[in-house]
């Protein structure tokens, strides 16, 4: 029996009825989204009541330690559940070693502390890598010019370290080391937190999308080179499924995809096959593109953000990354 058979035919069946009023098409509806998926992520600088404007990404600031009460007060008050941070590291203490990292003082450990001050009920989510931290931009440590393995994981398991004695909920590996999953987690484990979960970014591709996040950090002039002997080759799919596979057999409790919507098919292929909690990132070059379409008319921007966004839903996510996180939340909030 085909499946046209199964459903009927033209002119008994008719897919339109099912789109006849907006009660049938919410009765209907496959897959929806909430504010429980969105998680925003934050630009955290140094100094004090201290707010700068993204360039390449409109609407998105950088702020101070002592402005996240007023920062974050819409996203709690919305109810997203947990933001991601990423310190802007001024240069004078960036350093080849990315020590920084390792400093119970940095960014994000001063952000988490205040954070579970003044929003004890909002999760946190860490980025580990070391290109906030280098004075080369790069993820790992440089050695004649190559990003070493297994001495970038000792770096990053005392990274790991460092977040989770501040307050962090969820370390977010976003380095694409091989092997720094299983390291993060025995060490995790052997201090006691058994309970800090690891969302790997275990499918992160060598993408044209992140400029802006770059910018945003400031370590967009200091990379030499670029970072395709770490990060994934875009033409790759099936590499995919073998960096998910490898980063739950070592003790990830969630996986990332990264870049968004350019890789949904990623998304569908990992959810598909592994059926773990799946989150992507709608990184910045994805948000530039929509904003800059948004200031010229050229697309409608409630409808727009909202539909991106549902379709990492449909393509299998739990959750998304997006800097439109508070703006979804408040569309959504009004129906």
């Amino acid at each position: 029996m085909t499946h046209a058979s199964a459903t009927g035919a033209y002119p008994a069946a008719r897919p339109r009825r099912n789109r006849f009023d907006a009660f049938t098409r919410r009765m209907v509806a496959e897959h929806a989204l909430s504010v429980d998926n969105l998680i925003w992520p934050i630009f955290v600088c140094d100094g004090t009541n201290t707010r700068s404007p993204v360039g390449s990404m409109p609407g998105i600031d950088r702020v101070s330690v002592d402005l996240l009460d007023e920062h974050l007060a819409r996203a709690v008050e919305l109810g997203i559940p947990a933001v991601a941070i990423f310190p802007i590291t001024p240069l004078d203490i960036r350093d080849a070693s990315g020590s920084e990292a390792t400093n119970p003082g940095n960014l994000i450990c001063r952000a988490t502390r205040r954070i579970k001050e003044i929003h004890p009920g909002l999760g946190i989510i860490g980025d580990v890598a070391l290109d906030p931290y280098t004075d080369h931009g790069h993820d790992g440590l440089l050695r004649d010019g190559y990003v070493v393995n297994d001495e970038t994981i000792e770096v990053l398991v005392a990274q790991s370290l460092n977040q989770a004695r501040a307050g962090v909920d969820i370390i977010a590996p976003s380095d694409m080391m091989d092997g720094r999953i299983g390291a993060i987690r025995a060490a995790l484990d052997a201090e006691g937190f058994v309970n800090t979960r690891i969302m790997s970014y275990a499918a992160k591709y060598a993408s044209a999308f992140y400029g802006p996040f770059r910018d945003a950090l400031g370590s967009g002039g200091l990379l030499g080179g670029d970072k395709k002997t770490y990060q994934m080759d875009p033409a790759n799919s099936d590499e995919a499924l073998r960096e998910v596979a490898l980063d739950l057999a070592e003790g990830a409790d969630m996986v990332m995809v990264k870049p968004g919507m350019p890789y949904l098919d990623i998304i569908r292929r990992v959810r598909d096959r592994f059926a773990v909690p799946t989150f992507a990132y709608q990184v910045s070059g994805e948000y530039a593109m929509l904003a800059a379409a948004f200031e010229r008319g050229w697309l409608a921007r409630e409808r727009t953000i909202l539909e991106s966004l549902l379709a990492f839903r449909r393509a299998g996510c739990n959750g998304v990354l997006t800097y439109f996180a508070v703006e979804a939340a408040a569309l959504l909030r009004r129906g």
